[in-house]
């Protein structure tokens, strides 16, 4: 009896919280649309941050657009593979979707993150190359900088694009590059803004200074490289510890089903078999924050 009603709770949860988000979508969206038309070309003053500003923000780092325009969809999808789970694995299949599905997206979103992180730094000296040899033919240093950003790539121009917009709506070019710094929380971007205030504030030669940066951003990435070949064989172990029991459960489900299955079907079996993939969970978050340490 308990398990039914826990099942009802939790779809009827988030069916609610689902409908009220597309209700107040589909209520904003038209108002929402006119602000936009009217607020392009004006600054825009953010007065309150959105309910969901660190999901957007993960997003936003990662290049995936705006996730709260669908979210409603999402966490009906999510309820009802709850409920497909609990269906056909009983508690075992709720828990299993439940916890799941939250820490694959993080790990995907993470993961695409830093990807895309990695290619921007590589990308970053190039731009400031091009800033540079600006400089040096007459243009100001504003100029350079967005004409470099028109001459980059993706990721890096679909990142710094937001330094365009702002800079379009009347902010000064290193608030824009510090708004930037603080969203991808990297020493490069940050020291990249601190020259350009530096700069801005006090003057100087700007061809120096972004030259010194280039410099500095080769040789961090060289050491980088140079760490990730001497902890290569740490990496290499740490991927091995967290496969290798996915890898004996796959093999005795294919080699002797009964094995599992009887397990499976046996209450103190399932409560054995919640608590191995509970460990296995925790071990891998733990191996993976070891890894990002290196």
């Amino acid at each position: 009896m308990l398990k039914p009603l826990l099942l009802i709770v939790i779809c009827l949860t988030l069916l609610g919280l689902s409908l009220r988000l597309f209700y107040s979508g589909w209520r904003q969206g038209g108002t929402e649309r006119v602000l936009d038309r009217l607020n392009q070309g004006q600054p825009q003053i953010t007065v309150q941050a959105p309910r969901w500003a660190g999901l957007e923000r993960a997003f936003l780092r990662a290049g995936l657009g705006r996730p709260t325009e669908r979210i409603g969809l999402w966490l009906l999808l999510w309820a009802f593979a709850m409920l497909i789970g609990f269906a056909v694995a009983g508690l075992i299949g709720l828990l299993v979707l439940f916890v799941l599905p939250p820490l694959a997206l993080r790990g995907y979103v993470s993961w695409r993150y830093q990807r895309r992180l990695r290619r921007m730094i590589e990308q970053l000296p190039q731009l400031l190359d091009h800033t540079v040899r600006s400089l040096k033919s007459g243009r100001t240093l504003a100029d350079a900088v967005l004409g470099a950003i028109e001459a980059s790539e993706d990721p890096l121009k679909d990142a710094m694009g937001r330094v365009q917009r702002s800079v379009q709506l009347g902010v000064s070019l290193p608030d824009a590059v510090s708004d930037l710094a603080e969203l991808y929380e990297r020493d490069e971007f940050r020291l990249f803004a601190l020259g350009l205030k530096v700069n801005h504030r006090y003057g100087g030669n700007a061809s120096e200074l972004l030259e010194n940066l280039i410099k500095m951003i080769r040789e961090r990435d060289q050491a980088a490289r140079q760490l990730r070949a001497m902890t290569g064989e740490t990496r290499l172990t740490a991927w091995v510890l967290g496969l290798l029991p996915i890898t004996m459960a796959g093999y005795f489900l294919m080699a002797n089903p009964i094995y599992l299955v009887a397990m499976w079907h046996d209450p103190s079996g399932q409560r054995m078999l919640a608590t191995a993939f509970g460990m296995q969970v925790i071990g891998i978050l733990l191996l993976w924050r070891m890894l990002r340490s290196l």
